[in-house]
């Protein structure tokens, strides 16, 4: 599926014409990392078709993002031994990137709830994608 949102960097993403690490992709949704992460395995799923936001989505695509992140929460929790984790969207002008996503990450004891996070190498985020891909493997997602 060919997206038209010429600069919307998250279609760049899902259209590969812009470098990410993919972990997962069906027909509707993508998820890949992110390049700043606030925990290591910090992912992005994202409808492979461009929406602003929640509301303007099409309910099978919206089931399809909450399914995927169900698995992926349980792949996070195996890869990582986190003792939690987080699932955050922002919605409107709060959507910095113009293409709705959701952010999914281990959480910790003793993490504080800021947004504080430093960019990764691309290497190091190869490594994380790797791994969450092989833990993947447990898991049948249709």
């Amino acid at each position: 599926m060919k997206n038209t949102m010429e600069n919307c960097n998250f279609c760049k993403i899902i259209n590969k014409e812009k470098k990410a690490n993919i972990v997962y992709q069906n027909d509707l949704v993508c998820c890949f990392l992110a390049e700043e992460p606030i925990n290591e395995g910090h992912m992005l799923i994202a409808p492979k078709k461009h929406y602003l936001d929640l509301d303007q989505m099409n309910d099978e695509t919206a089931i399809e993002i909450m399914k995927v992140s169900k698995i992926m929460v349980k792949v996070l929790k195996d890869t990582y031994k986190s003792d939690g984790y987080s699932i955050m969207q922002n919605g409107g002008s709060f959507n910095n990137v113009g293409h709705y996503h959701m952010h999914l990450f281990p959480r910790y004891k003793g993490d504080s709830f800021s947004w504080s996070y430093g960019e990764e190498d691309n290497s190091t985020l190869e490594v994380v994608s790797k791994k969450i891909q092989q833990q993947l493997k447990d898991y049948v997602i249709k």
